[in-house]
């Protein structure tokens, strides 16, 4: 009888060995099964780890880590956001999908074979897809937090009873378009979800020219001038204008304008009319004249160069036929300086044929501080960029070059009263003052007509001072260079 061979431990311990292999195996593929469900453990979807997920625990993990609140913090306040107040969306979907295709881009055998060898894998990193509304998210932090939080500046105050102004002080405003883009990136984070919302420096206004205007006149009274002031002042950059006529507190119309005597004033005019004939290859003994008619204010020098240039015997016509062109109605030269130069005509202008108001205008020379202020205006333009009134009316007659040397003329007058009184030292005034004098020596009218450089902006300023009785010349001038102090000081006020 044939004996059955025995299983030998060895071979029993072998079957014991393949039986728990093939358990391990069949557990190990249960729970890869089981995890191929769920999304891998080195997976992050918009930076939230969702490994071991399934789709419907990572949307919410996903909605659960974009609602949170963005801190904001602004002048030393703390704000909550709700990102849905900007319509913050999760694209959950597109996410979820590409987390999916991922998830399977591994065949399912190659997969469990990783899986069973525990190979690690480099991270899969789905990136956020979230949108919101720009415009709401502006709107809310225009209406709750600007609104509430910006600090507005405040504009200089006048100082009454002196030329100066109360420095106005600097605001702050949110940068709308910067807090945006912080905003925008704290909203797309799950690890930095606070911004400082960034500020910017407002400069305060400046008193309004209305003010401006009120400040001036206040400054006469202060002074106690009962006669008449007429003033033009002309901002060159931004065009602002201050013109008005004032006596004993009441304020008297500009249209028309009130008529003075221009007295050397007249010589601007005079000095443009010259200009204009002349060119850069004249007698030298020409440009000598007119320094000194602008810069020493002489008269005979002023009726030598309208004799030798323009016309021997009716200058003083040709330069009113010059200023009438510019459209300076109010502006005429009837004769020269010198003692008994003949009256060559009798000229009415809308400003001298007013009845309201008599300034006793010099029936020789007459303007108007609107009509010097034009003029001064239409010099600055020229020398400034070979523009205005002169290039339309003159063509290439009056040059951009000349321009700018009779600016430099009437700068090296350095009377150091009147307007220049009213600005500091270093301030380049390029002006021309007049007045005259009757026989026995008293002063009626007084006047001052220029451009002033300031940092704070060029301007034109004429001012004509007139009284019935008498101009007391240290009260008149200190009045001047008031008003003159008052507009540069607008222009050019300190901050804090």
């Amino acid at each position: 009888m044939r004996r059955r061979p025995r299983f030998s431990a060895l071979s029993w311990l072998a079957i014991l060995f393949l039986i728990a292999a093939a358990l391990f195996t069949t557990w190990q593929f249960v729970r890869f099964s089981r995890l191929r469900t769920t999304y891998p453990g080195n997976m992050t979807i918009a930076e939230v780890p969702v490994g071991g997920l399934d789709r419907q625990g990572a949307a919410e993990r996903l909605l659960q880590a974009y609602s949170l609140p963005v801190e904001m913090s602004y002048d030393d306040q703390i704000i909550l956001f709700e990102p849905s107040i900007c319509g913050f969306e999760l694209d959950l979907e597109s996410m979820l999908a590409a987390a999916d295709l991922e998830r399977t881009k591994q065949s399912f055998w190659a997969g469990f074979w990783d899986y069973l060898w525990g190979r690690q894998f480099k991270t899969l990193s789905i990136p956020l897809r979230a949108t919101f509304s720009e415009s709401r998210l502006r709107t809310y932090l225009e209406d709750e937090i600007a609104a509430r939080y910006d600090k507005p500046p405040l504009a200089a105050v006048p100082q009454t009873g002196t030329v100066n102004f109360t420095p106005g002080t600097y605001g702050t405003e949110l940068d709308l378009d910067t807090a945006i883009l912080l905003i925008d990136g704290a909203m797309k984070s799950v690890t930095n979800r606070s911004v400082n919302l960034p500020r910017k420096q407002t400069n305060p206004p400046r008193p309004s020219l209305q003010n401006l205007e009120t400040f001036l006149k206040q400054t006469i009274d202060l002074n106690e001038f009962d006669g008449l002031v007429g003033l033009y002042m002309k901002n060159m950059s931004t065009q602002e204008e201050v013109h008005f006529a004032y006596q004993n507190g009441i304020g008297i119309p500009t249209n028309p304008d009130v008529a003075f005597t221009t007295a050397s004033i007249v010589k601007i005019p005079i000095m443009t009319s010259v200009f204009r004939r002349i060119d850069e290859n004249e007698d030298p003994e020409t440009f000598n004249l007119l320094q000194k008619m602008i810069v020493e204010s002489g008269n005979d020098p002023a009726d030598w160069v309208m004799e030798s240039v323009i016309d021997p015997d009716l200058a003083p016509l040709e330069v009113t036929a010059d200023m009438q062109a510019l459209g300076l109605e109010n502006t005429f030269m009837a004769g020269e300086f010198g003692l008994g130069s003949p009256l060559l005509r009798v000229y009415k202008t809308p400003a001298n044929q007013r009845t309201d108001i008599n300034t006793d205008p010099d029936l020789y020379n007459q303007s108007t501080p609107s009509d010097i202020g034009m003029l001064l205006e239409d010099i600055y333009l020229c020398a400034d960029n070979d523009q205005g009134t002169f290039k339309a009316v003159f063509g290439e007659e009056i040059t951009q070059d000349e321009c700018q040397v009779m600016i430099d003329y009437l700068a090296q007058n350095k009377m150091p009263s009147l307007l220049k009184a009213g600005v500091p030292d270093v301030t380049e005034v390029a002006h021309k003052h007049g007045w005259v004098t009757s026989n026995n020596g008293v002063m009626q009218s007084l006047g001052d007509a220029g451009i002033i450089f300031s940092p704070g902006g060029d301007y034109v300023l004429v001012i004509f001072l007139y009284h019935p009785t008498q101009l007391i010349w240290s009260n008149a001038s200190y009045l001047v260079g008031q008003l003159s102090g008052t507009i540069y000081n607008f222009y050019n006020q300190t901050l804090q």
